[in-house]
């Protein structure tokens, strides 16, 4: 086999920023093209390898090829036993598995379809998944997902939806020597944020994971001069809700608590929206991969590419190498237990390969 560390580094190596994924994708394509039994496709800078062993499930094993803008330059660094780089936990660590996983493993216990897709670091309908499922949408398909996000070998199921809302509050102008003579939008804004910071968010337990929602101001702008009463401040309002609810609960739930308010002239318009995904664990395969890994099991409080799959009725979980916390940073890093545990506990998941 591989040594998980070097090929992770390897990856590392090839700058792969969103939009600039060719090049590592054309590394990837190279090595499982010489895989027998797989059959390749290229969609944009999207690649997806599936076997065709007449299996009666087929598992669906995806990771992102992008990093976020960082230090391409330096390439990738190997001390002791880890592997230091941007984008070595996130994710080209949970690639190296994977790819390792597809030349390794020639005649796994069920169908596999691997899935290695572009620019999911960036704004949604960017996202290469959709490419996939507007020109191919038959590659996508599949019983159960596992994306290999960096989860410190954990299982991170399910994940919670994200809206976001511009909420507009009014006010009328004047000189601010004369304050009376106006309404100051700024200072309207005052009990909304107040009732924001005292939210009282719930917890409720799914299937064993417990999720958290949170509601937050994430940008507020507003002001016309230093010497003028402003007449508008505008707010970026974000809500992270559990599972459980659909997305129209979720949004009435948002107007509700802003209601107290918002008057006339206001506004409150939902200006983006990911959905939530339930975690999914019933299904044999995640159950299997669960209790034979002897795995910790809890919420992803973010959001991923699960809801993707879990919308189109596959249950999903997130499950890779590497510290999510070291995700994004300037410190970013993986180790080569981390990989190896990742890798081995796939392994057994897939059966015995030849």
């Amino acid at each position: 086999m591989t040594d998980l560390l070097t090929l992770t580094a390897e990856l590392v190596s090839v700058p792969s920023v969103s939009h600039e994924e060719a090049a590592v994708v054309a590394l990837i394509e190279a090595e499982l093209r010489s895989v027998p039994g797989l059959s390749i496709e290229r969609v944009g800078d999207n690649l997806v390898a599936r076997t065709h062993l007449g299996r009666s499930q087929r598992l669906v094993l995806a990771g992102h090829t992008d990093t976020v803008p960082g230090d391409t330059a330096a390439g990738a660094r190997i001390s002791d036993d880890t592997c230091i780089g941007l984008g070595s936990a996130d994710m080209k660590g949970g690639l190296a598995v994977m790819l390792e996983l597809a030349r390794s493993m020639t005649r796994p216990s069920v169908d596999v379809t691997w899935i290695f897709y572009a620019r999911e670091e960036v704004a949604g309908d960017l996202n290469g998944l959709l490419e996939v499922l507007s020109e191919a949408p038959h590659l996508l398909e599949g019983d159960v997902a596992i994306l290999g996000e960096p989860t410190s070998a954990a299982i991170e199921a399910g994940c919670q939806g994200t809206m976001r809302f511009k909420v507009t509050l009014s006010g009328t102008r004047a000189h601010s020597a004369r304050p009376w003579m106006g309404v100051n939008a700024i200072h309207r804004a005052g009990g909304l944020l107040s009732a924001i910071e005292d939210y009282r968010y719930r917890e409720p337990e799914i299937d064993g994971c417990r999720f958290r929602e949170a509601l937050q101001v994430v940008h507020i702008e507003g002001g016309v001069a230093g010497n003028v009463i402003p007449d508008r401040v505008e707010l970026i309002i974000n809500h992270r809700y559990s599972p459980d609810r659909t997305k129209d609960e979720a949004e009435t739930h948002v107007r509700e608590v802003l209601s107290p308010f918002i008057g006339d002239g206001d506004e409150v318009v939902l200006v983006n929206h990911a959905p939530a995904a339930l975690p999914g664990l019933d299904h044999p395969l995640l159950t299997r991969l669960v209790e034979d890994g002897g795995l910790d099991v809890r919420a992803k409080l973010g959001w991923t590419d699960v809801a993707f799959f879990a919308a189109r009725g596959m249950p999903a979980v997130n499950f890779g190498p590497g510290d999510p916390t070291l995700a994004h940073t300037a410190d970013e890093r993986i180790e080569r237990k981390a990989l190896e545990a990742c890798f081995d506990t796939l392994a057994r998941l897939l059966g015995a390969g030849t």
